[in-house]
């Protein structure tokens, strides 16, 4: 019973390490980021058609601080790939190891790809369209701070969800998932992304199909890859 307290202890002083770690680089990051957010900002909004207006001096405050976040969470993710990795490694096996490691740089690539395709992709189709819905009948104006944060919503939630086919990847690697389990879960997986689709955009039908698609094409992806792992580890424990 002491010695498994101690153990505990001992993996707690360990998360507490790798939680310093991730939110250390958080910071460095963060402020790095907040030093150059007036050019960030200014790129963000060079090709914007519309003016934008702020209601109050919090409400440039608000932005800056969002758009600092963001690029410190985009630049915090591979150490927090890694320091999770670190975390779980002693439980790992040699070959396991060397696998999961590989997928620390494809965490980070998927997410900036994820953002692409929102800030690229989905946003300007959008927003468009939303736009052209009250041209006409409506004077356009715009408050900064709503600006950003349908931008945030249309974009930051790809970079995460983008990142789905190398989290099955990891815990199929870790024998928590494997291709079968995420086969028989299918529709109810489906269920839980049409549903994220809809909550992370605005309500019109267009700008929920641009989303489900990508989504449940990342799924079906996330199972070939998840079987592609599954066959190696068998036959890795097959020939040990």
């Amino acid at each position: 019973m002491h010695n498994h307290e101690l153990d505990l202890i001992g993996h707690f002083e360990e998360l507490r390490k790798r939680l310093i770690f991730t939110l250390g680089t958080f910071m460095l990051w963060f402020i790095l980021s907040f030093i150059y957010v007036q050019d960030i900002y200014n790129w963000l909004v060079k090709d914007l058609q519309v003016k934008l207006a702020v209601l109050g001096p919090s409400d440039v405050l608000w932005v800056y601080l969002i758009l600092a976040s963001v690029i410190a969470i985009s630049g915090t993710i591979p150490m927090a790939a890694y320091q999770i990795w670190l975390f779980v490694r002693p439980a790992l096996k040699d070959t396991e190891r060397k696998v999961t490691l590989a997928y620390i740089p494809a965490l980070f690539l998927l997410f900036i790809i994820g953002i692409s395709f929102g800030y690229f992709v989905i946003f300007p189709i959008v927003f468009q369209f939303l736009l052209s819905m009250s041209e006409g009948m409506f004077m356009t104006f715009f408050t900064t701070e709503k600006y950003f944060r349908f931008l945030i919503h249309m974009t930051l939630p790809f970079g995460f969800l983008f990142e789905l086919p190398v989290v099955i990847m990891f815990l199929t690697s870790l024998g928590v998932l494997n291709p079968y389990r995420l086969q028989k879960v299918r529709k109810y997986s489906y269920f839980v992304l049409i549903l994220t689709a809809v909550l992370i955009t605005p309500p019109d039908f267009l700008s929920d199909i641009l989303v489900i698609i990508p989504l449940i094409f990342l799924y079906e992806c996330s199972i070939l890859l998840s079987k592609v792992v599954y066959r190696k580890k068998q036959q890795v424990n097959v020939a040990a």
